[in-house]
């Protein structure tokens, strides 16, 4: 098998014949970070830079463990020299998927077959530059061309969704739909909590001076999501909390926090466990998928986080939460009433949640995520959660991408490992055929469609 050929990743000709009944199949995203003015402005990108690393914290943790210089990563230095710098330790990062989703970006959408080093960074540094000057690869034509049927961004709940409005008239062939976020809600410890609900209160025209002001302000942004083509919420949470909570002692705990007083951990723990539940209840109420993220701690390099802020690689994942005994509140309030979808970035904790989905009709298992969305841990996850729960519960593959380009690669890196994982089933007599071909495709786009967006 060479680098990155038509079977790559297959490992057997009943996983490559699988491979082929989903390779065309179009692409359904609910959860990624889309830019949609990006979109909307339809102008594309100067250079390979802006397209594969000017908005990856991906890239940039692992040029930093090279050694590359802050300055040739997110600093000042001009796009061609970081674009060098990341071609000349990019033999390096072999083994690790951006190796492979950005060889794939190449090969797919450039027609570049070289590997990246130093002797190739400046061929492809202009084979690019002159390519992504024309109308076909503008995200508009890009979308299509990759056969994005429906994405989902990530999108604050006081956005007022101008983008989205704007989307729906000027995009076509692409349906482009907002996810409602409100972690920062819950998040009553953070010191910029109180400026977030003032935003809300602002946009929505709702005094949020109390917790009767901010639950309206929330069912206010809630309806308006929806009317804007809304499907689901997301939520990500280093270690779910619920429990029931009365409406007063939430109270009491939100006035203590508008005041600027310090929470004691209970009290933080109670108005996070609050807060989920009324997040499920609006969900509950539309009809809406909610998306549980759970695990990745944010921003734990501080050095990273005080010079660049949020999103830049400081993120980690933490294997010692709670999950059985804090999501049983939640998943047993909404039993068979809320359709929730587990995400879970440390590998120890997939067999809880597997577990759980089996044990809930209503709950299904997001494809591995973030850490693992890899070739290994795709696989891996697939092994494991399937034996316990079902393939045909799994909720489809997200790329949870800040690139537009990666919303292809990524899906491919996971069609191809769902085929060579359930084809190495088929060649071990575990299923026939035919069931086989049914079920990739059920993984693949049937299933998420029905899941997200049975009402489109």
């Amino acid at each position: 098998m060479s680098f990155l050929d038509e079977n790559y990743l297959l490992e057997g000709e009943t996983a490559k014949k699988l491979y082929k009944e989903i390779e065309y199949l179009p692409i359904l995203d609910a959860h990624n970070h889309g830019d949609v003015s990006e979109i909307l402005a339809n102008k594309g990108w100067n250079d390979i830079w802006e397209v594969e690393a000017a908005t990856d914290h991906y890239v940039w943790e692992l040029m930093r463990k090279r050694g590359v210089s802050e300055e040739k990563i997110t600093g000042d230095a001009s796009n061609k020299k970081k674009w060098l710098a990341l071609a000349e330790i990019f033999p390096e990062i072999a083994g690790n998927p951006t190796y492979e989703w950005i060889h794939l970006d190449l090969k797919r959408r450039f027609g570049i077959e070289a590997p990246i080093s130093k002797h190739t960074a400046e061929m492809i540094w202009e084979k690019t530059k002159n390519m992504l000057a024309k109308d076909e690869m503008k995200p508009q034509n890009l979308l299509k061309e990759m056969n994005v049927e429906i994405m989902c961004t990530t999108d604050e709940p006081y956005s007022l969704l101008e983008d989205h409005k704007r989307a729906k008239e000027e995009v076509e062939g692409v349906k482009i739909l907002p996810t409602w976020r409100p972690d920062k809600i819950m998040n009553i410890e953070h010191k910029n909590w109180t400026e977030y609900v003032d935003k809300l209160g602002e946009a929505y025209e709702q005094d949020t001076s109390n917790l009767d002001g901010l639950l309206k302000a929330l069912k206010k942004s809630h309806d308006y999501f929806e009317e804007m083509g809304c499907v689901a919420s997301d939520h990500g949470i280093v270690e779910p909390i619920s429990y029931g909570v009365e409406k007063s002692a939430a109270a009491e705990i939100y006035d203590k926090a508008a005041a600027g007083n310090e929470l004691t951990t209970q009290e933080i723990r109670d108005f996070k466990a609050f807060t989920l539940i009324e997040f499920g209840k609006l969900n509950e109420e539309s009809g809406w998928v909610t998306q549980l993220h759970i695990g990745a701690v944010r921003n734990y390099r501080d050095s990273l986080y005080q010079e660049l802020g949020p999103d830049t690689g400081g993120d980690i994942s933490n294997s010692d939460i709670e999950i059985a005994e804090n999501l049983k509140y939640f998943v047993n309030k909404f039993d068979s009433e809320l359709d929730i979808v587990l995400y879970t970035m440390e590998p120890t904790h997939w067999f809880t949640v597997s577990t759980i989905s089996r044990a809930f009709p209503n709950v299904s298992l997001g494809a591995a995520w973030w850490l693992t969305d890899n070739p290994h841990g795709m696989e891996k996850q697939l092994q494991q959660v399937t034996n316990v729960d079902l393939f045909y519960n799994l909720a489809g593959m997200v790329t949870d991408s800040r690139k537009l380009m990666s919303y292809s690669s990524r899906s491919e890196m996971f069609r191809r490992t769902l085929a060579n994982v359930v084809g190495r089933q088929v060649d071990r007599g575990r299923m026939p055929y035919s069931t086989a071909a049914d079920l990739v495709k059920h993984v693949s786009y049937y299933g998420p469609k029905e899941l997200f967006f049975k009402n489109i």
